[in-house]
C-alpha cells in the first residue's frame, strides 16, 4: 500500500477563513439536526420491529443519539463534509435480507474501511451497474416507507380527528417545500436574516411536516386511546414479556459488552442516562395530578391514562 491518505489537521486559520456563524446556517442546521434525531428515533424502533427485539430502551436511544453527535463532531473536526446519522436504509436492507446480526455490519463496516483506504478496493464498488444500484435503492427505500407507515397502526384510523392531522401534516409537508421550491425569494420581511431563516425551515419537508403533525396531536383534543398510547404501550409490554425475562433478555439485548459487571457494581452509573444500568420508569407507571404515581398490583387501564391526559391538557 504505497499511499495512505490522513486528515490534515492545521491549527491555523484553514483555506477558507477562520469559521464564521450566521443565523441562517444555525437555524438550517437546527433544524437538519432535529429533523435527523427524529428520523434516528424512529430508525431504532423500526430496526428493532423488523429483528424482533425488544423496543429499545430509554438509554439505549440516548446512547444512540449521543454516539450520531459524537461522530458528527470528530467528522467535522478532520474536515469532512457530511455529519454521521442512522442510515434508513440499513434498516431496509435488514427487512429483505433477514439478517440482523451484528457481526454482519462489524464486518461491512471493516470492507468500507478498508475500501477508503485502499483505491482498487473503492473502484469495484463503483464498478456496479446503475439498474442493480437503483434496484437496491428502489427495494430500501420501500421498505423503510412501509415500516414508518406501519407506526399508524396504533393510531385509530378511523378517527376524523387522526385522518385530519395525518393527511394535513402530509400535505403541507410536500405541498410548502414544493412552492418554496419553485418560487426563490418569495419570504420578503424586510430582514434578510429572518428570510434566510424562514427559507430554510419552510423549505425541509422533514421538519414542516413533523412540526405540523406533532402540534396538532397534541393540541386538538383526544384520548389516549384514539392518540395511539394504548395499543403503543401494549406492544412493549408484549415485547418485554415475549418469553424473555428482564435479567436475561430484555436487558442484555441493549447492555454494553465486558464493562456490565463493573456498571452494576456502583450506583453512580445508574443517574447517567445512556449507560444500561440508568433507571427509567417502567411502562406501567401512570401520570397522575401532575405527579408519578405507581399502580400498585395492577396495571394501567384506559381509564388511568385518559386522566392523566386530561389532568395535562
Amino acid at each position: 500500500m504505497s499511499h495512505c491518505p490522513i486528515p490534515n489537521i492545521q491549527a491555523s486559520s484553514g483555506q477558507w477563513g477562520l469559521p464564521t456563524v450566521s443565523l441562517a446556517s444555525f437555524m438550517a442546521m437546527l433544524a437538519a439536526t432535529i429533523a435527523s434525531i427524529i428520523e434516528s428515533v424512529g430508525d431504532y424502533y423500526a430496526c428493532a420491529r423488523i429483528s424482533c427485539a425488544p423496543s429499545p430502551p430509554a438509554h439505549a436511544i440516548n446512547r444512540g443519539i449521543a454516539i450520531e453527535g459524537l461522530g458528527s463532531i470528530i467528522s467535522g473536526l478532520v474536515g469532512s463534509g457530511g455529519a454521521t446519522t442512522s442510515y434508513s436504509q440499513n434498516v431496509g436492507a435488514i427487512g429483505f435480507t433477514k439478517v440482523a446480526s451484528r457481526r454482519a455490519f462489524q464486518a461491512a463496516g471493516l470492507i468500507f474501511l478498508v475500501s477508503g483506504l485502499v483505491g482498487k478496493f473503492g473502484a469495484v464498488l463503483t464498478m456496479l451497474p446503475d439498474p442493480v444500484l437503483g434496484g437496491v435503492i428502489l427495494i430500501s427505500f420501500g421498505m423503510v416507507t412501509s415500516v414508518g407507515l406501519s407506526t399508524l397502526q396504533f393510531v385509530d384510523l378511523s378517527s376524523g380527528r387522526n385522518l385530519c392531522i395525518i393527511g394535513s401534516s402530509m400535505l403541507i409537508g410536500l405541498m410548502v417545500p414544493n412552492y418554496m421550491a419553485q418560487n426563490p425569494g418569495c419570504i420578503k420581511t424586510g430582514v434578510s436574516e429572518l428570510d434566510q431563516v424562514l427559507t430554510v425551515l419552510l423549505s425541509t419537508a422533514m421538519f414542516l411536516g413533523g412540526i405540523i403533525g406533532f402540534v396538532l396531536d397534541n393540541t386538538v383534543p383526544g384520548t389516549a386511546e384514539e392518540r395511539g398510547v394504548l395499543k403503543w404501550r401494549e406492544s412493549m409490554d408484549v415485547l418485554h414479556n415475549s418469553g424473555q425475562s428482564q435479567s436475561d433478555g430484555y436487558s442484555t439485548v441493549y447492555d454494553l459488552p465486558l464493562i456490565m459487571p463493573c456498571l452494576r457494581r456502583f450506583k453512580c452509573f445508574s443517574h447517567i442516562p445512556f449507560l444500561p444500568v440508568f433507571h427509567t420508569l417502567p411502562t406501567g407507571m401512570c401520570l397522575c395530578k401532575s405527579k408519578l404515581e405507581t399502580n400498585e398490583g395492577r396495571e394501567c387501564t384506559a381509564d388511568d391514562t385518559n386522566k392523566s391526559f386530561q389532568t395535562q391538557l
